[in-house]
């Protein structure tokens, strides 16, 4: 190679003609036919013409020059006949020199701009040989045929993008018209929810890009335009897959089980408490009641019975309900809507203790003496019928004034001094209740889940979990089993009604572990603890329960293997439920504030950082960062805060002290 020679190289998948004006160390500088000069590596030449170009002429006739000859050779190669020569060639796998090829192309003598000619034919058109840096190797007919559908999806994509971009220009224009191929709004979709993470990535960008969005955001406001999404749109449940309506196969038997099930009246291993008043305290909003609670006085003291509906009696280990409830693994309860695990013809109707109807049961017996102290218990399964259910606010009335609910105040408030001298952590925060009434109205209030109602179920709950742990771990049979460290540090004992202290406290918890062991539950104060109490809400809760049917003889029970493979199972449902209930009733809790722009809150510091404060906002319950901005606050201080700016799709809140 010298100076003067006529060189061509691949840039951005272009030829470009240019001509040699300096040799160094394997470098050339070039003059292009674009007059632009550049430095290459000899490597990057694709073909080097024998002819000269006289450098010393002037750089304009150069240039001139050059773009001729690559005018030139642009039309040559359009006379060559690719397709056609592969199929004289294509039997002879082996390459093809560039001289060769170049003399099935053209008839002798061939010059150089015959051999560039070439050289572009077979870069433009790379389907009927691969082309190599000095041969062209004809393609077998299968990999034609793969090199077709690539390019035939590659301009279905093309088309997709274009269709995609006409689509969001139109509905920025203000024109409601339907997704033009279900493909795009799959993109779209996909982005949104996943981005970075979705296989749809590209094509998402591709779209924006040629519409000229430039963010996710973006395409919610498109698709509620579009009226695909709401407003109010729940992603998450989208983004963990969750569902939320039964299969055909579920609906099927849960409607033929409601038609026609075991016969439990005349079971003689149950015994009978349809005479023994039970009560449920739920509420406003219960339809699913799972749980009943009765007493009893004679002379020596008290019967006192925690009733659970026997779930295991009707949805039996692996059939369609069961499978896809452990699918779901929880229901879920949201401030805008409840997704059961079971079919609500079931969870509210067969499988719940519904006023005057008769119902199979797992009961938990405890005599206690006159001081409420426990003398025995046993667990039986039973014939039950709630009496009377009552709400929380009902049975906060009839506190003080009326049996049974005085006296199972007071045997509450007995079982939790007891956990409290065994060492239970009693965080007393109160808790935040959010609804969504008509017109999307959101309705807010707190919640003292210490007020003497919420107080009473919830410690016969823990006391009835407690002694059907106790009662497994008697029988050594297996069970889903909740377990607790100790706290890291404790701030205080019994219990504070201190919020600050709460927090502090909290976050000194260790967290819950769940394994097929029993092991001591220190934040409940209880030596092995289990969560049976809910089977029509918990999957985990209907797992114990058919391991207290095994010991009663009503099933065979799961070995500790089929337990641990289960739990693995519902893992992820599990999570993912706990997760979009949090993330649902943050949504909503933003969205309130979104209104409240201006309002001043009272807030309780929690923590000091060198750039930020973290405090409480007591009437949300909500922790959230403030800029420290000069200030010297410190832990325990209360501070007014105003509310700048809330959205709740961002999950953003800004708030000024």
């Amino acid at each position: 190679m010298n100076t003067g020679n006529i060189v061509e190289y691949i840039d951005q998948q272009k030829i470009i003609c240019a001509v040699v004006l300096q040799i160094k160390n394997q470098r050339l500088r070039l003059l292009t036919e674009h007059n632009r000069e550049v430095n290459l590596s000899t490597g990057r030449v694709a073909h080097c013409s024998r002819e000269l170009i006289d450098i010393s002429a002037t750089r304009d006739f150069i240039v001139r020059s050059l773009k001729q000859i690559a005018i030139s050779r642009h039309e040559m190669s359009k006379t060559i006949d690719i397709k056609e020569l592969w199929e004289l060639l294509h039997e002879d796998e082996s390459p093809i020199d560039l001289d060769t090829m170049t003399s099935f192309c053209f008839d002798p003598p061939v010059t150089s701009d015959h051999e560039a000619s070439v050289i572009r034919a077979f870069f433009n058109d790379k389907l009927y040989f691969k082309f190599g840096k000095e041969d062209f190797t004809p393609n077998s007919p299968t990999q034609i045929e793969i090199r077709l559908r690539q390019i035939e999806d590659v301009r279905k994509k093309e088309q997709l993008i274009d269709l995609g971009a006409t689509w969001l220009k139109e509905l920025e224009k203000g024109a409601v018209s339907p997704v033009p191929a279900p493909e795009i709004l799959h993109i779209l979709q996909d982005y949104y929810i996943h981005e970075k993470e979705s296989r749809c990535a590209a094509d998402a960008r591709a779209i924006m890009a040629k519409n000229g969005t430039d963010s996710p955001q973006q395409i919610f406001t498109h698709l509620v335009k579009a009226g695909i999404w709401d407003h109010d749109e729940n992603i998450d449940l989208i983004r963990m897959d969750i569902p939320v309506s039964f299969p055909n196969q579920v609906n099927e038997q849960s409607r033929l089980l409601i038609l026609s099930h075991e016969d439990f009246l005349n079971d003689p291993k149950r015994r009978d408490l349809r005479t023994v008043p039970l009560i449920t305290i739920d509420g406003q909003s219960t339809l699913d009641y799972d749980d009943a609670i009765s007493l009893q006085k004679d002379d020596n003291g008290y019967t006192l019975g925690i009733h659970i509906i026997d779930v295991g009696f009707y949805i039996k280990d692996g059939d369609p309900i069961d499978r896809h409830a452990r699918t779901r693994g929880s229901s879920i309860y949201m401030p805008d809507d409840k997704i059961p695990m079971l079919p609500s013809n079931l969870s509210e109707g067969l499988c719940s203790l519904k006023e005057d109807e008769s119902r199979p049961g797992i009961s938990t017996i405890v005599r206690l003496n006159r001081f409420f102290e426990i003398i025995d218990y046993e667990i039986v399964a039973s014939v039950i019928k709630v009496h009377h259910q009552m709400t929380y606010t009902e049975a906060n009335i009839l506190n003080g004034e009326d049996d049974p609910i005085t006296t199972l105040h007071k045997i509450a408030t007995v079982l939790r001094d007891k956990r409290m001298k065994a060492g239970a952590v009693q965080i007393t925060l109160p808790e935040v209740n959010i609804w969504i009434e008509d017109g999307k109205e959101i309705g807010i209030s707190r919640i003292d889940r210490e007020n003497p109602s919420r107080m009473l179920v919830s410690e016969l709950m823990i006391l009835a979990n407690s002694l059907m742990a106790e009662f497994l771990v008697k029988h050594n049979m297996p069970a889903v089993f909740r377990s607790q460290p100790d706290p890291k540090q404790r701030l205080f004992q019994g219990i504070e009604t201190s919020l600050f202290l709460n927090c502090m406290q909290r976050r000194q918890l260790n967290r819950a572990v769940i394994s097929t062991r029993p092991e001591n539950h220190s934040g409940l104060g209880v030596r092995a603890y289990v969560t049976a109490t809910s089977p029509i809400r918990r999957y985990y809760d209907l797992l114990t329960q058919r391991q207290i049917r095994g010991v009663l003889g009503y099933e065979k029970p799961y070995s500790k293997d089929d337990l641990d493979q289960i739990l693995q199972i519902i893992e992820i449902p599990v999570s993912n439920t706990g997760k979009v209930q949090h993330q649902r009733r943050r949504y909503w809790l933003f969205r309130y504030l979104e209104r409240m722009k201006g309002a001043k809150e009272e807030a309780i510091v929690l923590d000091c950082r060198r750039d930020f404060y973290t405090v409480l906002l007591k009437e949300y319950m909500l922790e959230w960062r403030v800029p420290a901005g000069g200030l010297s606050l410190k832990p325990g201080d209360i501070v007014h805060v105003t509310i700048q700016h809330a959205d709740a799709r961002r999950d953003q809140l800004s708030l000024f002290v």
